[in-house]
């Protein structure tokens, strides 16, 4: 396993002077922008979210003035840089983080506000299998995940209440603590893997199988549940074979079992 460099701590106070923002649920999209416009944050942005801020009056980059590439492949491939992926990773107070910033023209980003491609809605509306494909989100999970991991320094947004409290603590404090954006990260990796287990189990249903070869959950509380599931209870999913149990006749309402979110939408790539 690679070993952990000997970084300087991370500060517990961080501005934040450059929000990137990709989204393709853009409930209270304007609000936040303004306010951060507002608070002086730089605002770069993709597609129709850049759109949408721009038709606001907003000054907004995109992504491509950062990057110098612009989006192509039908929008399959527009963040996934260096310029964008270094501005995230970067360990601003590592000598060595900072000489490569600093060498390749990579400037931090301090926020990133990301929801994903809607594929669960998709799936549950009876999408065809492309249409489905095409809602798989990849640039948005990477981004989501650098910014987690590098949460000494970036504040991860997956939701419009996440940026609520981040939009809270800039007008409180001018800055995001270190304990925020620790929680904010955790919801980050719950999101995302919430996202590949619907695919994974999307892919299995597509080949026949009951089941993916390897199980995963999330916490997340599901619109639907099954007989023995409970609203209050987090669900769980166990590797076979187990170990021998008495007979009982509710047996089976112990194995938790995921199901889809029932919400429908139109089944088109979204833009974001």
């Amino acid at each position: 396993m690679p070993a952990a460099p000997d970084f300087p701590p991370a500060p517990d106070r961080v501005p934040v002077r450059r929000a990137l923002i990709s989204v393709s649920d853009k409930t209270g999209l304007i609000e936040a922008a303004r306010t951060l416009a507002e608070l002086g944050v730089e605002l770069v942005s993709t597609g129709g979210t850049r759109k949408a801020i721009a038709d606001a009056g907003l000054a907004v980059k995109d992504v491509s003035d950062l990057t110098g590439f612009p989006e192509m492949m039908d929008g399959r491939v527009k963040t996934l840089h260096p310029i964008v992926h270094g501005g995230l990773l970067g360990v601003r107070d590592a000598p060595e983080h900072r000489a490569a910033m600093e060498a390749h023209g990579i400037g931090a980003i301090d926020l990133v506000y990301v929801n994903l491609y809607p594929f669960e809605q998709t799936m549950a509306s009876g999408a065809d299998y492309e249409t489905c494909v095409e809602n798989i989100d990849i640039g948005g999970p990477a981004m989501i995940r650098s910014a987690a991991k590098n949460h000494g320094y970036v504040a991860v947004c997956t939701e419009p209440s996440d940026m609520a409290e981040v939009l809270e603590a800039l007008k409180a404090e001018g800055a995001t603590s270190l304990s925020l954006r620790k929680t904010l990260a955790a919801r980050a990796y719950g999101r995302t893997a919430a996202y590949d287990a619907a695919i994974s189990a999307w892919f299995a249903a597509t080949l026949g199988e009951s089941a993916p070869k390897r199980l995963a959950f999330a916490g997340e509380l599901v619109q639907t549940m099954r007989y023995g599931e409970n609203p209050h209870q987090a669900a769980a999913f166990y590797r076979f074979p187990r170990p021998p149990a008495p007979a009982s006749p509710r047996r089976d309402s112990c194995r938790a079992r995921s199901s889809a979110t029932t919400t429908s939408t139109t089944p088109t790539r979204p833009s974001s």
